[in-house]
């Protein structure tokens, strides 16, 4: 049975949507920074053994900083991040703007940690390359070399004397 006729109870919600998580450019901005920091002070360990007598060593190594790690320690999924950035209006001149910039901010340290991470050898090369799209492409050029039937023929015989020999 539907409600009766007249129901309005729509106009009872006092709003629509989900309350973004973030207020301000800069509360984002801060919660980057606690991950960032966060990342660097738990690097991850790998154990090795060294020597003769093979003593446990414990080698330290950085934990590349990315998007998915980030939304993890904010406690939202990539979808909703990027989500948030494009619906912001690019034109709008209030704190949207603010937050487009708070976000690129974040992009760019994002790539400047994994590019440096990469090249020191401290990240893997290959990965990273991948990961932030360097690709280092090399044109080869092609030449058709075409020969008539009688060319051809007279070449496989030729190869085949020099391999029987």
């Amino acid at each position: 049975m539907g409600a009766p006729k007249g129901n309005q109870f729509w106009k009872l919600r006092s709003k629509h949507g989900r309350d973004k998580i973030f207020t301000s450019p800069d509360i984002l901005w801060e919660e980057a920074c606690k991950y960032f920091e966060w990342n660097e002070k738990n690097p991850l360990i790998e154990v090795d053994y060294k020597g003769k007598d093979a003593y446990r060593v414990e080698l330290y190594k950085i934990q590349a900083f990315s998007l998915h790690g980030l939304c993890l320690f904010l406690g939202v999924n990539t979808a909703y991040f990027r989500q948030f950035k494009q619906g912001l209006d690019k034109n709008n001149e209030n704190s949207e703007n603010d937050f487009s910039t708070v976000i690129t901010r974040i992009e760019e340290t994002i790539y400047h940690q994994k590019f440096v991470g990469a090249a020191a050898g401290l990240l893997s090369p290959n990965i990273i390359a991948r990961d932030l799209g360097l690709v280092d492409k090399k044109e080869i050029e092609k030449t058709e070399v075409l020969m008539s039937s009688e060319e051809r023929d007279a070449k496989i015989k030729e190869l085949l004397e020099r391999a029987n020999k």
